[in-house]
């Protein structure tokens, strides 16, 4: 099985955090499974509403390009999950959401659950996501670490101490949370899901904190090995219907020559 990761992460620029996500990813992958993960340049940054539209292009067109070279599934590896039905419409394997995914994982395991997202600047878009997935009366907490990704690179490089100071933030962060009814606290980004894989078992409390980076990438190999076992596949209709493959060659035209030629 082979699985292509889409990072928002520029790979040079944040190189220690895709060495060290390849690493993880290949190591709980199951035999046989083999993941490659892929970043965008300019990464996701000045967050917002249109850098996440901006980075849902190109991840959209690279999850065509994974589908057509033969790749078993794609995650988009990036919580907010932009352009994830889009592309689910463009190809014929499975395409799975980290955020959809750890959503609906972490519902199992509390009723109430608290996201702890990189910025505030997208609490807004974690509330209209859970909506989107069925799960708005469940996410009843959502704060930002209100970090940028650079400030992981000391942690994914192997600093003892960095890696100290940004679980200790994110339990700063969390603690309220859980005093106010959270049962389960879900970090949405899969920067702080790859910070928290280094700490098993680790509780705010009573509440277990959630690896999304490993629940993507889990959905993913079950997708792949259910489409094959019994052939099940997404719903017809409206919900992902199958795009014309005229509206496919006219989305990688745009992507390929760039907006307004």
């Amino acid at each position: 099985m082979k699985i292509w990761w889409q990072s928002f992460i520029d790979s040079q620029t944040s190189e220690a955090y895709i060495a060290r996500l390849t690493t993880y990813l290949n190591t709980i992958a199951s035999p046989g499974t083999t993941v490659e993960v892929h970043g965008i340049t300019p990464p996701d940054r000045g967050f917002s509403r249109l850098s996440e539209f901006r980075c849902a292009i190109s991840a959209i067109n690279n999850g065509i390009e994974a589908a057509e070279r033969g790749y078993d599934a794609v995650v988009m590896g990036h919580f907010q999950d932009p352009g994830l039905y889009e592309l689910k419409s463009a190809v014929a394997i499975p395409v799975i959401g980290t955020g959809e995914a750890t959503l609906h994982l972490a519902a199992q395991y509390g009723r109430h659950l608290g996201l702890v997202t990189l910025d505030d600047v997208y609490r807004a878009m974690h509330r209209e996501q859970a909506d989107l997935y069925g799960l708005g009366g469940r996410v009843t907490h959502v704060a930002g670490l209100n970090v940028e990704p650079s400030d992981f690179s000391a942690a994914f490089a192997g600093d003892d101490a960095a890696q100290a100071r940004m679980i200790a933030a994110l339990r700063a962060v969390a603690e309220p949370m859980v005093a106010g009814g959270a049962d389960v606290i879900i970090p949405a980004g899969v920067l702080p899901g790859l910070l928290v894989s280094a700490e098993f078992g680790l509780r705010i409390g009573h509440a277990p904190v959630v690896n999304c980076a490993a629940v993507a990438l889990m959905q993913a190999e079950m997708q792949v090995r259910l489409r094959a076992l019994n052939g099940l596949d997404l719903a017809g209709g409206g919900y992902c219907a199958r795009a014309p493959a005229n509206a496919v060659a006219d989305f990688r035209a745009l992507a390929a020559r760039g907006v307004g030629q």
